[in-house]
Protein backbone atom coordinates (compact mmCIF):
# COMPACT_ATOMS: atom_id res chain seq x y z
CA UNK A 1 0.00 0.00 0.00
CA UNK A 2 1.23 3.46 -0.89
CA UNK A 3 1.65 6.12 1.78
CA UNK A 4 0.36 9.69 1.59
CA UNK A 5 3.01 12.06 2.96
CA UNK A 6 2.33 15.76 3.48
CA UNK A 7 5.10 18.34 3.81
CA UNK A 8 4.46 21.84 5.08
CA UNK A 9 6.64 24.89 5.64
CA UNK A 10 5.50 26.29 9.00
CA UNK A 11 6.47 29.24 11.19
CA UNK A 12 6.90 28.95 14.97
CA UNK A 13 3.37 30.29 15.43
CA UNK A 14 1.99 27.61 13.09
CA UNK A 15 1.44 29.78 10.01
CA UNK A 16 1.65 27.74 6.81
CA UNK A 17 0.00 30.23 4.48
CA UNK A 18 2.08 32.06 1.86
CA UNK A 19 5.51 30.64 2.80
CA UNK A 20 7.01 32.42 -0.22
CA UNK A 21 6.97 35.60 1.84
CA UNK A 22 9.03 34.21 4.77
CA UNK A 23 10.55 30.80 3.94
CA UNK A 24 13.39 31.47 1.47
CA UNK A 25 15.94 33.06 3.84
CA UNK A 26 15.97 29.71 5.69
CA UNK A 27 16.32 27.43 2.67
CA UNK A 28 19.73 25.81 2.34
CA UNK A 29 21.31 22.61 1.01
CA UNK A 30 20.27 20.64 4.10
CA UNK A 31 16.63 21.51 3.59
CA UNK A 32 16.99 20.91 -0.14
CA UNK A 33 18.25 17.39 0.58
CA UNK A 34 15.33 16.68 2.95
CA UNK A 35 12.78 17.98 0.43
CA UNK A 36 14.56 16.07 -2.33
CA UNK A 37 14.46 12.83 -0.33
CA UNK A 38 10.70 13.15 0.11
CA UNK A 39 10.29 13.88 -3.60
CA UNK A 40 12.52 10.94 -4.57
CA UNK A 41 10.39 8.57 -2.49
CA UNK A 42 7.23 9.56 -4.35
CA UNK A 43 5.99 9.13 -7.88
CA UNK A 44 2.81 11.20 -7.56
CA UNK A 45 1.60 14.48 -6.05
CA UNK A 46 -1.75 15.04 -4.42
CA UNK A 47 -2.94 18.64 -4.55
CA UNK A 48 -5.91 20.67 -3.48
CA UNK A 49 -7.51 22.91 -6.09
CA UNK A 50 -5.88 26.16 -4.98
CA UNK A 51 -2.38 24.67 -4.81
CA UNK A 52 -2.95 22.98 -8.17
CA UNK A 53 -3.95 26.26 -9.80
CA UNK A 54 -0.89 28.02 -8.35
CA UNK A 55 1.48 25.27 -9.47
CA UNK A 56 -0.16 24.93 -12.91
CA UNK A 57 0.28 28.66 -13.47
CA UNK A 58 4.00 28.51 -12.64
CA UNK A 59 5.67 25.18 -13.41
CA UNK A 60 4.81 24.52 -17.07
CA UNK A 61 6.73 27.62 -18.21
CA UNK A 62 9.43 27.57 -15.49
CA UNK A 63 13.11 26.95 -16.11
CA UNK A 64 13.66 26.30 -12.38
CA UNK A 65 15.83 23.26 -11.59
CA UNK A 66 12.74 21.39 -10.27
CA UNK A 67 10.56 22.16 -13.32
CA UNK A 68 11.32 18.88 -15.08
CA UNK A 69 10.40 16.92 -11.98
CA UNK A 70 7.24 18.91 -11.28
CA UNK A 71 6.02 18.77 -14.87
CA UNK A 72 6.81 15.07 -15.28
CA UNK A 73 5.32 13.94 -11.98
CA UNK A 74 1.87 12.34 -11.94
CA UNK A 75 -0.55 14.76 -10.28
CA UNK A 76 -3.94 14.17 -8.66
CA UNK A 77 -6.17 17.13 -7.78
CA UNK A 78 -8.85 16.81 -5.11
CA UNK A 79 -11.59 19.26 -6.06
CA UNK A 80 -15.33 19.78 -6.09
CA UNK A 81 -15.19 22.65 -8.57
CA UNK A 82 -12.66 21.88 -11.32
CA UNK A 83 -13.88 19.74 -14.18
CA UNK A 84 -10.77 19.90 -16.33
CA UNK A 85 -7.05 19.78 -15.57
CA UNK A 86 -4.86 21.59 -18.10
CA UNK A 87 -1.44 20.79 -16.60
CA UNK A 88 0.01 17.67 -18.21
CA UNK A 89 -0.13 14.34 -16.40
CA UNK A 90 -2.95 15.46 -14.07
CA UNK A 91 -6.12 13.64 -13.02
CA UNK A 92 -9.03 15.06 -11.04
CA UNK A 93 -10.43 13.27 -7.99
CA UNK A 94 -13.99 14.42 -7.27
CA UNK A 95 -17.33 12.91 -6.34
CA UNK A 96 -16.48 10.05 -3.96
CA UNK A 97 -13.20 11.63 -2.87
CA UNK A 98 -12.69 9.26 0.07
CA UNK A 99 -13.13 6.24 -2.20
CA UNK A 100 -10.88 7.78 -4.83
CA UNK A 101 -8.12 8.42 -2.31
CA UNK A 102 -8.43 4.93 -0.84
CA UNK A 103 -8.15 3.45 -4.34
CA UNK A 104 -5.12 5.63 -5.06
CA UNK A 105 -3.40 4.45 -1.86
CA UNK A 106 -4.16 0.82 -2.79
CA UNK A 107 -2.72 1.21 -6.31
CA UNK A 108 0.82 0.24 -7.33
CA UNK A 109 3.54 2.82 -6.98
CA UNK A 110 5.73 4.81 -4.64
CA UNK A 111 4.54 7.26 -1.99
CA UNK A 112 2.15 10.11 -2.80
CA UNK A 113 3.42 13.56 -1.80
CA UNK A 114 1.26 16.47 -0.67
CA UNK A 115 2.90 19.90 -0.80
CA UNK A 116 0.95 22.67 0.90
CA UNK A 117 -2.80 22.31 0.34
CA UNK A 118 -3.84 22.98 3.95
CA UNK A 119 -7.52 22.08 3.52
CA UNK A 120 -6.52 18.79 1.90
CA UNK A 121 -4.02 18.01 4.70
CA UNK A 122 -6.74 18.70 7.29
CA UNK A 123 -9.13 16.35 5.48
CA UNK A 124 -6.50 13.63 5.21
CA UNK A 125 -5.75 13.91 8.94
CA UNK A 126 -9.43 13.88 9.91
CA UNK A 127 -10.21 10.82 7.75
CA UNK A 128 -7.10 8.90 8.81
CA UNK A 129 -5.70 8.79 5.26
CA UNK A 130 -2.50 10.72 6.01
CA UNK A 131 0.39 8.40 6.81
CA UNK A 132 3.08 10.95 7.55
CA UNK A 133 3.24 14.69 8.25
CA UNK A 134 6.54 16.48 7.69
CA UNK A 135 6.75 19.94 9.21
CA UNK A 136 9.64 22.22 8.36
CA UNK A 137 9.31 24.53 11.38
CA UNK A 138 11.03 27.86 10.70
CA UNK A 139 12.42 30.02 13.53
CA UNK A 140 10.20 32.99 12.77
CA UNK A 141 6.91 34.29 14.15
CA UNK A 142 4.89 35.42 11.14
CA UNK A 143 1.95 36.72 13.17
CA UNK A 144 -0.79 36.40 10.56
CA UNK A 145 -2.09 33.87 8.08
CA UNK A 146 -3.70 30.44 8.14
CA UNK A 147 -2.10 28.10 10.61
CA UNK A 148 -1.66 24.48 9.65
CA UNK A 149 -3.66 23.24 12.64
CA UNK A 150 -6.62 25.67 12.45
CA UNK A 151 -9.79 23.64 12.04
CA UNK A 152 -8.34 20.49 13.56
CA UNK A 153 -9.25 18.99 16.89
CA UNK A 154 -8.39 15.76 18.64
CA UNK A 155 -5.83 14.66 16.03
CA UNK A 156 -3.14 12.68 17.80
CA UNK A 157 0.30 12.43 16.23
CA UNK A 158 3.52 10.72 17.24
CA UNK A 159 6.94 12.27 16.58
CA UNK A 160 8.83 9.77 14.40
CA UNK A 161 11.99 11.81 13.86
CA UNK A 162 13.41 15.29 14.15
CA UNK A 163 16.52 17.09 12.97
CA UNK A 164 17.57 20.71 13.04
CA UNK A 165 19.32 22.40 10.14
CA UNK A 166 22.04 25.02 10.55
CA UNK A 167 19.49 27.72 9.67
CA UNK A 168 17.47 26.79 12.76
CA UNK A 169 14.70 25.08 10.76
CA UNK A 170 13.47 21.94 12.48
CA UNK A 171 12.45 19.04 10.22
CA UNK A 172 9.84 17.18 12.26
CA UNK A 173 8.19 14.02 10.95
CA UNK A 174 4.98 12.83 12.58
CA UNK A 175 2.85 9.76 12.07
CA UNK A 176 -0.75 9.28 13.21
CA UNK A 177 -1.00 7.87 16.72
CA UNK A 178 -3.56 5.20 15.86
CA UNK A 179 -3.32 3.69 19.34
CA UNK A 180 -4.61 6.86 20.98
Amino acid sequence: MRKIIASLFVSLDGVAEDPDSWHFPYFNDEMGEAVGATMAGSDAMLLGRVQYQQFAAYWPSSDDEFAGFMNGQKKYVVTTTLTEATWNNTEIISGDVLGGLQALKASEGKDIAVAGSLTLVWSLLKTGLLDELQLFVHPIVVGKGRRWFDGLDNVKLRLASSETFTTGVSNQIFTPDRAA
